[in-house]
């Protein structure tokens, strides 16, 4: 290696190292604010914390890697060109792209193991990540209790407050609670609805106090009677004090690297996103299938391909048609009203049906469509970093500044472009308005022609605007009209 390859690499790795490690201490701050209410208050020692940022880290690369490789490249490049040092380099004949030879070396092994990164560390620490999220859940049962939802407590409750108060949230305003019976196949039959509540449990106990007041008691009455069923009849009673005591056992039992069965499409690699993109699609054709033929079986066009209906019809030469009669006119008057509304009910049923179906066929679309994006974005991502090297090295020297201020401005600028039209294209292909691959290209896309005319710029000494050269064109154009003004007489 020459010295001035030598001399650019380690100029550009010094403040490569430092943008990285700033850029990603801000955005662990930042996760530390978007998840504090999952780790404060409870009681939580700090190697679990850190366990929990060391888990969280790895998915923030794919935001702060390219953030890192945009602003050292601007900063570097702009640095050189301040400093006079590209116009020292090209008074020896060195170009642009001979100056930019060895760093491209070093952004296309970072982006090669980026993609490695992504596809198995990423990965990884995601499944840590949930499983570390969801462990920590138990260590507080109160928190466990959201305030405006339903949260499911133990096996048998779904409670919802409206508030909670008291030091250790154990005060609930407006409690209602869904109880399974295990005896009805685990329905909701009783409802318990009470103005306010308080969470006691003794130190070291395996059970979780829930004492209501001033509410009612609402269950469900079941009876093989069909007609009482259809009255839907229940028991009310009310009550000053009610004790519920749920089984903590669970909760208790902390165990923070206990593992949990997830199916997120950040957990997989490459080869296993493949294999579930198969898997989803063959699944999805076969219960559209299904479906359809359902469908297909409920109009009753099968029963006509009976043979036996087919002669029936066919030896029927006592049927006869007008020009405005219907198939209703083969039957009797008093046959036909029925024969309508049979048809009616079938298709209101029909449609019922079809109604209840598209919104599961919507999520299971959604669900295959973000496999489909996370596939991708890790190829992405890898040519991403490519081509922001060769957005921000051209542009750096062009501007001609270094340091913290305007290159800076001008990276967040270019990013908050990039990343954003990546979530909207994100958004609308989960949604189905957009082709997933597309969707995970086409911010990359979109920057690719950008970093190949900054180059072009740069290799040609010319700046982002000729201001020069447009008001020459202006000015020639105003002569010219000048010029055939007649002049008076």
């Amino acid at each position: 290696m020459k010295i001035l390859d030598r001399y650019i690499l380690t100029t550009y790795l010094k403040t490569f190292f430092s943008v990285f490690i700033i850029l990603m201490f801000i955005f662990v701050l930042q996760s530390i604010w978007l998840y504090i209410s999952e780790l404060a208050g409870r009681g939580l020692d700090l190697i679990i914390v850190l366990k929990f940022l060391w888990y969280v880290s790895p998915r923030l690369i794919p935001l702060v890697l390219p953030l890192t490789i945009l602003v050292t490249s601007l900063m570097v490049f702009g640095s050189f060109s301040e400093n006079y040092e590209f116009a020292a380099m090209k008074s020896t004949g060195i170009s642009l792209q001979r100056a930019m030879r060895s760093l491209t070396i070093f952004i296309v092994f970072l982006s090669a193991l980026v993609f490695f990164f992504a596809n198995d560390v990423i990965p990884y620490s995601e499944y840590r990540w949930l499983n570390l999220r969801r462990n920590i859940q138990q260590f507080k049962p109160s928190m466990a209790i959201a305030e405006g939802q339903f949260s499911q407590v133990g096996n048998e409750f779904n409670i919802k407050v409206k508030k909670k108060s008291g030091e250790n949230d154990q005060y609930l305003e407006e409690v209602v609670i869904h109880k399974k019976e295990a005896q009805h196949r685990g329905r909701n039959s009783t409802v318990i609805i009470a103005d306010r509540g308080e969470l006691t449990s003794e130190i070291g106990s395996n059970t979780l106090s829930l004492v209501l007041n001033d509410g009612n008691y609402y269950s469900e009455v079941y009876s093989k009677d069909t007609k009482r069923k259809l009255q839907q009849e229940f028991v009310r009673s009310s009550f000053k004090e009610y004790i519920i005591n749920i089984d903590l056992t669970e909760f208790n039992n902390k165990d923070i690297d206990k593992e949990n069965k997830f199916n997120n499409q950040n957990m997989y690699n490459v080869k296993e996103l493949r294999a579930e993109i198969d898997s989803q699609s063959q699944r999805y054709t076969n219960v559209i299938k299904a479906f359809s033929n359902s469908m297909y079986f409920r109009t009753g066009i099968t029963k006509f391909q009976n043979k036996n209906t087919k002669k029936l019809f066919l030896e029927s030469d006592t049927i006869t048609f007008k020009k405005n009669d219907t198939l209703l006119t083969i039957f009797k008057a008093k046959h036909q009203k029925e024969i309508v509304k049979l048809a009616l009910n079938n298709l209101k049923s029909s449609i019922q049906a079809v109604n209840s179906k598209n919104k599961d066929y919507l999520n299971k679309e959604k669900q295959l469509n973000k496999y489909e994006i996370a596939l991708h974005e890790k190829y992405a991502l890898a040519v991403t970093c490519i081509i922001l090297f060769f957005v921000g090295a051209p542009l750096g020297a062009i501007i001609r500044k270094g340091g913290l201020g305007l290159p800076l401005v001008i990276a967040i600028v270019l990013f908050l472009t990039y990343h954003f039209i990546g979530i909207f294209a994100k958004n609308s292909a989960e949604d189905g308005t957009l082709i997933p691959y597309i969707a995970a290209w086409i911010s990359t896309l979109i920057m690719l022609p950008l970093g190949i005319w900054l180059t072009h710029k740069a290799t040609t000494d010319q700046g982002i605007i000729d201001l020069d050269g447009f008001v020459n064109r202006v000015k020639k154009i105003f002569k010219k009209k000048d010029k055939d003004i007649p002049k008076n007489s």
